[in-house]
């Protein structure tokens, strides 16, 4: 076996007998309270596991940035949730791209981001799905009531290309 002095860093180390280990832990845990699991792919960033979360049983997969949703979908993975506000023209644009290609839903926090998505999804028959998001407590982002949650989710529902799909939040765990 090669000695850490022979790796050529960076070098990415993974015990896949673990991490296959874990990947099945945490879908038995979802099924078993009823679940729908949708792992977040920042730590791994690697298709292959993200593969590997989807054929044990997860719904999808989280990605933080359009370029990892991109090389996922490039990858054959379908159903990706991209839970950030996008703004900008070029940003927009990717994102309809991908939307054409895969099962995608994003969020938003404010009227800024709603009115770029409506700007830039416009087709009924395939609406993007926005979750809004709300802060519970973690004090990172997100509307800060339910009386905001409400007229943001109202705005997604008017809009013609876009969907209302709940709300997420990032939980204020340890808090």
């Amino acid at each position: 076996m090669p000695s850490i002095d022979d790796l050529d860093t960076p070098a990415i180390l993974i015990d896949a007998a673990r991490a296959e280990a874990n990947i099945k832990k945490a879908q038995a845990h979802a099924d078993a309270h009823g679940l729908k699991l949708r792992p977040h792919i920042k730590t791994h960033k690697l298709p292959y596991w993200a593969k590997k979360q989807v054929a044990a049983g997860a719904v999808g997969i989280t990605c933080q940035k359009i370029g990892e949703a991109e090389v996922m979908a490039d990858a054959g993975l379908e159903d990706i949730f991209l839970p950030y506000n996008i703004l900008g023209r070029a940003k927009l644009e990717r994102l309809k791209a991908l939307h054409g290609r895969v099962t995608l839903s994003v969020t938003a926090d404010s009227h800024e981001t709603l009115e770029g998505l409506a700007a830039t999804f416009t087709d009924a028959g395939h609406p993007l799905q926005v979750l809004v998001e709300c802060d519970t407590g973690m004090g990172r982002c997100g509307v800060q009531s339910p009386a905001d949650a409400v007229a943001l989710a109202k705005v997604i529902d008017q809009a013609k290309g876009l969907a209302f799909g709940g709300l997420m939040t990032y939980p204020a765990a340890g808090r």
